[in-house]
């Protein structure tokens, strides 16, 4: 369980929370049997919610950065709403007064929990009892590995690896889940993403091969996630440079889709195809040439993804963001319609909701999807199908996957597959400008970018900027939000 010094000062003081025995989170559950009298319910109710408030706070808690961990400035602070709080007292004061509904949800489920737990033990005779009795899976401590055997060295130091993995599976207390996996890739010092929902869990993380072992390791001795198996997690060179900071966090989604998970299950998902079921799909495909009208092979990535690697011959939408795939989906409906669809993605967890949407239409006569993504097809097939390089969502951008070039740079038409980030403040889009070019000042992502930034550098600095708007470029302005596409043109696409 976490101790005292495990949650401070996340954890409301006993200053503020006077009766909060933080070390001892069991709760008389022999009184949870009996119906409770007005004055124990309110005690109960209390200590869990109490409870409930510290480990959401707890859950919020900053990883410390680089930069941090070198200058020995290890002041506590916290992420929430897309604000930091330096203080305890002002993110108390931020959780009490946004999210009282989901401390309220989190109250009840402790409740629940210990409650099943005095169930359990009063049921069972006193002499089959067990000395060791198993601890749930919320106690956080239980799944943190034991590295006091390790040396800084050998923890932190020589090679490194990203993880990319999910797990679709119900969690009823998302929030104790954030709070154990934020505790555990602090103490690996991982860094990366990890998003976490009710419908399960999705992470890339990255840091030394002895970390994500460990990693690895603790997942799978989780209760909840032995489900999954060692297969289940992706592997890339990199490490935890590739991330800036670690970020962990409670969603509607593990993926963003916009659709309410409640409404549209993954469990309606098409059928999943290992590499090698997929590559024969695929080469059948091929093979049809430009009578394979039965048949669309259908990349459900971001434009700028498909852009530096796809499947030969693939349908690749121009979408900036998956939350726009449904639309898409709806916008070209009779695309669809009547249609085999071979679906695929980085790592498979968007064609696990991409596809349930698609077959929710009942347009098409069959939804499959490639398990593992691209990550785990080239793996199998490095001289396969799929061509160019495989965008990653780090700041390494693109994994190489072949020597295959099909991009170019933006100003001069050179071969080139290596993002950028746009040079102009407030712009977030990716551009290929070859080194060449860059030399030239071609740094932004298009021409009405460059010029903002050319405008900006003339005016000097003490000069007040023109507003810059995060949208207000040539990229969007020239995208369709949803486009509307053929089949004939898609299909006889070739990078």
């Amino acid at each position: 369980m976490y101790s005292a010094s495990d949650m401070s000062p996340d954890e409301p003081d006993n200053s503020v929370f006077p009766e909060l025995e933080v070390e001892n989170l069991i709760l008389p559950t022999s009184k949870l049997l009996k119906p409770p009298s007005e004055a124990i319910f309110r005690k109960q109710y209390t200590f869990a919610k109490k409870r409930a408030f510290a480990i959401f706070v707890h859950s919020k808690k900053a990883a410390a950065s680089g930069a941090e961990l070198s200058s020995g400035d290890l002041e506590a602070h916290w992420h929430c709403c897309e604000q930091t709080f330096k203080e305890a007292a002002s993110i108390h004061k931020h959780v009490a007064k946004t999210h009282d509904a989901e401390i309220q949800e989190h109250t009840i489920a402790i409740l629940r929990l210990v409650g099943s737990r005095g169930q359990a033990r009063d049921s069972q005779p006193p002499a089959q009892s067990p000395v060791g009795e198993k601890r749930e899976a919320w106690d956080v401590s239980l799944w943190i590995p034991d590295i006091s055997h390790l040396t800084e060295d050998q923890l932190h130091r020589g090679p490194g690896e990203v993880l990319l993995y999910y797990c679709y599976c119900h969690l009823e207390t998302p929030h104790l889940i954030c709070a154990w996996q934020r505790e555990l890739c602090q103490k690996l010092q991982l860094k990366g993403k990890v998003r976490i929902a009710t419908e399960g869990i999705n992470g890339t993380i990255g840091g030394s091969k002895v970390a994500t072992g460990l990693y690895i390791k603790a997942m799978l001795s989780h209760p909840i996630f032995k489900i999954m198996c060692h297969n289940d997690f992706k592997t890339s060179e990199g490490g935890a440079h590739c991330f800036p900071d670690l970020k962990v966090g409670v969603f509607k989604e593990i993926v963003p889709m916009g659709v309410d998970p409640d409404l549209l299950s993954y469990r309606l998902a098409g059928t999943h195809l290992e590499p090698e079921e997929f590559h024969k799909e695929v080469e059948t495909f091929l093979l049809k040439g430009n009578s394979s009208n039965d048949t669309i092979l259908l990349d459900c990535r971001n434009f700028y993804e498909s852009k530096i690697g796809q499947f030969t011959k693939c349908l690749a939408p121009d979408i900036r963001k998956f939350s726009y795939f449904p639309d898409y989906v709806d916008k070209n409906l009779e695309l669809f319609r009547g249609k085999k669809v071979l679906m695929y993605c980085t790592g498979g967890i968007r064609c696990e909701r991409g596809s349930a949407y698609l077959r929710s239409k009942d347009v098409c006569t069959e939804v499959y999807q490639l398990k593992g993504g691209i990550h785990k097809y080239v793996e199998r097939f490095p001289e396969g199908f799929y061509q160019g390089k495989l965008f990653v969502f780090d700041e390494r951008y693109a994994i190489p996957t072949s020597s295959d070039i099909i991009s170019e740079c933006r100003y001069c038409g050179t071969p080139w597959d290596q993002y950028q980030p746009c040079s102009t403040d407030f712009c977030y889009q990716l551009v290929l400008s070859c080194p060449a070019c860059r030399q030239q000042g071609h740094t932004a992502c298009c021409f009405v970018c460059q010029g903002k930034a050319q405008r900006k550098e003339e005016a000097g600095e003490n000069t007040p900027a023109e507003p810059l708007l995060k949208e207000e470029c040539e990229c969007t302005d020239t995208r369709a939000r949803v486009p509307c596409d053929t089949l004939p043109q898609a299909c006889l696409q070739t990078h």
